[in-house]
């Protein structure tokens, strides 16, 4: 009888799975847009869904925070876990967004490769944040080393985006436009690591 009194026990982790699906979704259609330059407007407008859509997500997950007295893992943890996963989607639209608004028609190899590279970034996020509930604390750990590597790997990729940029383009609002571009996706790879961060505070908390 006792349990009928009691309220609902929030799914945490099938919200965050959802949110990092939908993240992956974006980094998806990026590496489709910086592939096929043609199909760049349509593209974005379908980015920027999934990041209306993200922005939902974090919303509800803040709500049902809001009202759950339990939780399954340390209350700051959920609140940075959602945010940070919102905030590369954020960036995965700031960098559409960016593309389609300067007008950028020929992506260099080096922003497919950042996007390539942020795309097999959210997978490992999915697959690790898809552990949670079954507390498979081991299999969090090595998918974050994972991350960490792609991070690395991105890291490179936009350095050498960059000396190739101010090395072969003459035009300087060009290098100005592209640069930005490269930023945000730089940043988009560096918060990954933010969520891997959480995520093995998380087992350390819990294992």
């Amino acid at each position: 009888m006792l349990k009928k009194f009691l309220p609902k026990e929030t799914d945490f982790f099938s919200m965050f799975e959802k949110a990092a699906l939908n993240v992956n979704k974006g980094a998806a259609l990026l590496v489709e847009m910086m592939e096929d330059p043609a199909a760049a407007a349509v593209k974005a407008k379908e980015i920027y869904e999934a990041e209306q859509e993200g922005d939902m997500f974090t919303h509800e997950v803040m709500r049902k925070l809001n009202k759950t007295f339990l939780t399954p893992v340390d209350r700051e943890d959920i609140h940075a876990l959602i945010g940070r996963i919102d905030d590369v989607l954020d960036l995965i639209w700031a960098s559409a967004d960016r593309t389609v608004l300067f007008k950028l028609d020929a992506p260099p190899p080096e922003a497919v490769d950042l996007s390539k590279t942020l795309l097999e970034t959210t997978e490992f996020i999915t697959k690790a944040i898809g552990c949670l509930k079954g507390k498979k604390y081991s299999y969090i750990q090595e998918y974050c080393i994972e991350i960490n590597r792609l991070e690395n790997r991105g890291d490179r990729i936009f350095r050498e985006a960059l000396v190739k940029l101010f090395d072969n383009i003459k035009d300087p609002i060009l290098v100005i436009k592209w640069k930005e571009v490269y930023e945000h996706l730089e940043e988009a790879n560096d918060t990954c690591e933010d969520v891997a961060d959480i995520l093995e505070g998380i087992v350390l908390k819990h294992a």
